[in-house]
């Protein structure tokens, strides 16, 4: 197996780590791709009310195109974090629920969406105050 020295998420340097997808940091890294997205922030904060239609989620979210949607919702319930339910009627209903531990998540995602409401003010003044300095933001020089 081909092995390369790296940095993990805690700062530690192996001598060797194997490269491919079966690391604890690939695996971790993949996880928090996914519920670091901000689209599927945004379904799991919508599914804390309970299921939700497919159309009921598209219009909530302002910006996301249906593929986006779509891709968004494969990949949640991929993960496990959310459960598709078709009933069989004319047409199909297919609702879209947080699973036991994506109620778990969707809690902590919670907190953020609090954070992100409660604060962006300041980060827009932020932002603002920057695009607006002389400093360069390549290199910190005017």
């Amino acid at each position: 197996m081909d092995r390369r020295p790296h940095t993990d998420v805690r700062g530690v340097r192996p001598e060797t780590e194997p490269i491919g997808h079966d690391t604890p940091a690939c695996q971790l890294r993949d996880v928090l791709d996914r519920v670091g997205d901000k689209w599927s922030v945004l379904v799991m904060a919508l599914l804390r009310d309970g299921p939700r239609r497919y159309a009921e989620l598209h219009r909530a979210i302002d910006g996301i195109s249906q593929r986006m949607l779509t891709r968004t919702l494969r990949g949640l319930e991929r993960d496990g974090l959310v459960s598709r339910t078709v009933t069989p009627t004319s047409p199909p209903r297919v609702d879209y629920d947080l699973t036991p531990v994506g109620e778990t998540l969707s809690a902590q995602v919670g907190t953020l969406i609090d954070w992100a409401e409660e604060h962006r003010g300041y980060v827009a003044a932020a932002r603002e105050r920057y695009d607006e300095s002389d400093v360069s933001p390549r290199t910190g020089q005017p």
